[in-house]
């Protein structure tokens, strides 16, 4: 049958079958004529013959074979002239950079939607099917407040007009604003009708409805949708279009996790710009030539912003109104007034701290202290065990707690369990923190300072169980140390916590927290000697030695000046290194310490040695040895033998040096310290190596590598390194010497060792010419 001009209507007619109770049933098809295309014929029944009484207005209807029983009819809602909405704002003036996120929301538009014909399984809900079949595309921006989602989304939006010749609508719904209670999807919704051109009238009350008539507007249509500032996918679901032929953009501080998980959404955590990207925008605000002419104060003004683009925006606009001002007072101002320069009184959405307070405000109690706590603690970031130290909470509500901050990007989860803010966003935290009690804020800083310090002693035996540790106070109630397994974990949580644990000292030396100043300057000194980090353990002892003067027990202050000394001679401060022993030496001698004494004499040793006056060296070394032969430390004893033995090899008394290197290791063997039996090896192919015995020497140094290896000795790895590739060269295995060289040249280079990494490129410039002459 063929009736042109008319349209099937999407009603399926049913004719019975036999009695009214059977359940046979033979469906029809039926067509509504639209009444203005009716004939005078059919409108009267002299056309095509209506042999059925329907029930409900329809228009006309055409029936095709016969129906017995009653027919009911429901019209479809006549459509709208249709309009073309174009409510974008307009597109950012002076948007810059962000070239890999436009990439990515790029990819999300071109990805295909999930096929139908994957819906599969046994008795499919209604909402089941309409979430599976649901294939319109919708990206999430998230971020923090003043990150750039809303310029984001409208750049892109405005170079993809092409893509939506149906229009494109955009809603601020108000989530985190000024403007008080974030918009109702139902106002939303209804102004979206009011833009598609739907007469007030035919309206529907409900949401539920009104969002359906808005889903039928848009089948079909090629349109976008952007739903700018959305607080809660409550806000979101009721303005999805149910059409694939839609893409939709909503931007907010919060995940919505809902949206990912129920509806695909694509998330996009749209983050800091880069130096490059922040520079050229201040370029593109400011001007390319008065950016060059001030390069310096454009790179403290860009570090000091850390690519924030509010921030960046906020001093742009500071620098553009007062062109007579330079740039580097611009950059001395927000250095020293800090958030309050990025303040505006009167127009909150120019000023950071009121665009971030926005963020707090879904937020419980609990969730403002913690986020305000997090801005006082020491350390770029933090971790969930710290957090629970800080808090007082117990690790589940930390967890929850830093979960919510996460999902409304006041706090970024990154890598290996880490959890950090942005520096802004911290200095914004440490200004809540100010409502804060003075109790409140120093209990948690006196736990977290407990957490870290006592885990940190904790690393400290396990990396020289041989060493005497001063032993800790209890931590305070509510603070649960890390229990690390051996010293590889150890030393990994010591690299993972350190830049945390030097804010920690220094925060302790702020609060007059002396004895945590003290204690964790003890128990790094072994990591920083290790990994060579000898600027920061240098740091860490003149803190040290100031906080000492505060403390009751003046043996502390001998210590501070010994390992002071040691430090300074490392740093190769080798006047002050002494000045601090001697200090060291004449205080343990009013305190009859022999214990102490023993332990300068061999650090004294140390620094003569280092400054190549062997002599006086091993006078310090003897002395040593002999106050640990009478105070029976072994360990300490095997020391003072190993120090013996170096210096007499260094002036040439071979035996003496051999005897007491060979005593040494056996010592340290007995008492298991594998670090001193690396010592005594490590002395022990110096000596083989000035005898000429080059395969003995190759075999001590490797011995010793292994075991420094293993503990994490990087810095006396370097040294070994450099020693063992002397033998490979006389031995004329050139490639193997080129290859630990090659690998020490890294080491000292790491550890800023500059002397060293010179003398070495030198051995290789020699070891790679034709001719080799001689022995190294």
């Amino acid at each position: 049958m063929n009736f042109a001009g008319i349209s099937w209507c999407p009603v399926v007619m049913v004719r019975r079958c036999g009695s009214p109770t059977s359940n046979q049933a033979e469906v029809v098809f039926a067509v509504v004529i639209p009444e203005r295309e009716q004939s005078h014929e059919s409108r009267t029944g002299h056309g095509l013959e209506v042999r059925n009484t329907a029930s409900g207005g329809a228009g006309g209807v055409v029936q095709a074979g016969v129906v017995h029983g009653d027919v009911y009819l429901h019209a479809a809602p006549s459509s709208p002239t249709q309009v073309l909405p174009r409510q974008l704002p307009a597109a950012p003036g002076l948007f810059t950079g962000r070239v890999a996120d436009l990439a990515e929301l790029d990819r999300a538009l071109t990805t295909a939607a999930p096929d139908r014909a994957d819906i599969t399984g046994p008795g499919p809900t209604c909402a089941d099917l309409s979430a599976a079949s649901a294939t319109v595309m919708v990206s999430a921006i998230g971020g923090a407040g003043g990150i750039g989602k809303t310029w984001l989304a409208l750049a892109w939006a405005h170079r993809n007009l092409d893509l939506f010749p149906d229009g494109q609508l955009f809603v601020d719904l108000h989530g985190f604003s000024p403007a008080g209670d974030p918009v109702a999807p139902a106002v939303a919704v209804r102004g979206f009708l009011d833009a598609l051109g739907v007469d007030p009238g035919r309206i529907p009350t409900s949401l539920d409805a009104q969002a359906a008539l808005y889903r039928s507007l848009l089948a079909g249509r090629r349109m976008l949708i952007v739903l700018d500032n959305a607080a809660t996918a409550d806000q979101v679901v009721p303005l999805l279009p149910g059409s694939p032929t839609c893409t939709v953009l909503v931007t907010g501080r919060h995940r919505l996790v809902s949206l990912i998980d129920r509806h695909g959404a694509r998330h996009l955590s749209l983050g800091v710009l880069t130096r490059a990207e922040a520079r050229a925008l201040l370029a593109r605000r400011l001007g390319a030539d008065r950016v060059a002419a001030e390069p310096d104060a454009v790179d403290e003004l860009v570090e000091l912003c850390d690519g924030y683009p509010l921030a960046l925006s906020i001093i742009a606009r500071n620098a553009s109104t007062r062109p007579s001002i330079p740039l580097a007072e611009l950059a001395v101002e927000l250095r020293e007034l800090g958030m309050e320069m990025l303040d505006h009184d009167t127009d909150p959405a120019a000023s950071v701290p009121a665009v971030l307070s926005w963020s707090l405000r879904q937020l419980t109690e609990e969730q403002r202290t913690v986020f305000a706590l997090l801005g006082v603690a020491p350390g770029p970031d933090t971790t969930l065990p710290a957090v629970a130290a800080l808090t007082g909470l117990a690790l589940p509500h930390a967890r929850k707690a830093l979960s919510v901050l996460d999902e409304a990007s006041l706090v970024e989860w990154r890598p290996h369990g880490r959890y950090a803010m942005h520096d802004l966003v911290r200095d914004y935290a440490t200004t809540i923190a100010q409502d804060l009690s003075d109790d409140v804020r120093v209990t948690a800083l006196a736990r977290v300072m407990d957490f870290h310090l006592h885990t940190a002693h904790a690393t400290e035996r396990l990396l020289n169980p041989h060493r005497p540790l001063p032993p800790l106070s209890r931590p305070v109630p509510g603070v649960h140390p890390h229990q690390l397994p051996d010293a590889a974990a150890a030393t990994a949580w010591l690299e993972a916590e350190h830049a945390t644990l030097l804010a920690t000292q220094r925060a302790a030396s702020t609060l007059g927290r002396h004895h945590v100043v003290w204690h964790l300057a003890r128990a790094l000194d072994t990591f920083h000697r290790r990994q060579g980090r000898r600027q920061d353990g240098l740091a860490a002892w003149r803190a040290a030695l100031d906080a000492a003067d505060h403390l009751p027990d003046p043996i502390i202050r001998v210590r501070a000046h010994r390992f002071l000394g040691n430090a300074c001679s490392q740093a190769g401060l080798h006047q002050e290194a002494t000045w601090h022993l001697e200090q060291a030496l004449d205080l343990v001698v009013r305190h009859h310490d022999p214990t102490e004494q023993a332990r300068i004499h061999r650090v004294l040793a140390l620094v003569w040695g280092r400054q190549g006056d062997d002599r006086q060296a091993l006078v310090h070394a003897r002395h040593a040895l002999d106050l640990c032969r009478s105070l029976d430390q072994p360990v300490r004893e095997a020391d003072a033998l190993n120090s013996v033995g170096w210096h007499s090899a260094r002036l040439g008394d071979i035996d003496i040096a051999r005897d007491h290197c060979r005593e040494a290791l056996a010592l340290y063997r007995r008492h298991r310290d594998p670090n001193g039996e690396a010592d005594a090896l490590d002395s022990l192919g110096f000596i083989a190596y000035l005898t000429g015995d080059h395969r003995q020497a190759v075999d001590h140094y490797h011995q010793a590598i292994i075991l420094r290896r293993a503990h994490g000795h990087a810095y006396q790895v370097a040294g070994t390194l450099d020693s063992v590739g002397r033998s490979h060269a006389v031995l004329g295995q050139y490639d193997r010497a080129h290859e630990v060289w090659r690998e020490a040249l890294n080491l000292y280079r790491e550890q800023g060792r500059d002397t060293d990494v010179r003398r070495v490129q030198r051995q290789l410039d020699e070891l790679n010419e034709p001719n080799r002459d001689g022995p190294y």
